[in-house]
């Protein structure tokens, strides 16, 4: 059904970006814990390609709480400094979505994970104009860049309706990045 449903969207040419295949069995329990930001894309890279661009965020961890929301733990830069804030992912129907209000009411989507060293996920973004963008992140375990996992993150990349554009915060000295 939901794969009739994005494909009567694309054919119809809605604008509002969705974004595919989550995970149907996501086990919230096994997210909880550090996560470092290895790789970001966004549809439209005004969202990212500053410093202080409005998703440009650096996960340090996440926290399930016994409701099943999750609490996510993150970086942002504001001001010239870094700044960190914890903002609260609302569960949903389905277990690998959630609702969030951060600068608007936004749709965090986990694409993947194999729990143990990586996770990706895409926050749908309002953009200031009538259409609305994706912001997608790689999150790792560790500090060290898994290329394979890499290459696999950019697959999924490609299987979003929209153009992705890379941004690699592992090769920029990043004040926020933990």
């Amino acid at each position: 059904m939901r794969s009739l449903l994005l494909a009567l969207a694309l054919v119809c040419g809605i604008q509002a970006t969705v974004v595919p295949q989550t995970m149907e069995d996501l086990d919230i329990r096994q997210v909880a814990g550090t996560w470092h930001s290895m790789a970001m894309a966004a549809s439209d890279i005004s969202l990212l390609d500053a410093e202080t661009a409005p998703l440009r965020v650096y996960i340090q961890e996440l926290r399930p709480t016994p409701q099943d929301n999750l609490e996510i733990v993150l970086h942002k830069q504001e001001n010239h400094a870094c700044v960190k804030r914890t903002i609260m992912a609302q569960k949903t129907e389905d277990p690998a979505v959630f609702t969030v209000d951060y600068q608007g009411e936004r749709k965090i989507s986990m694409l993947d994970t194999d729990y143990t060293h990586y996770m990706f996920f895409c926050v749908e973004a309002p953009l200031p104009t009538t259409q609305s963008g994706v912001m997608c992140q790689y999150l790792a375990r560790t500090l060290e860049v898994d290329n394979e996992v890499m290459e696999k993150f950019n697959r999924a990349l490609k299987t979003l309706p929209v153009h992705m554009q890379l941004l690699n915060p592992t090769q920029a000295e990043e004040q926020c990045r933990v």
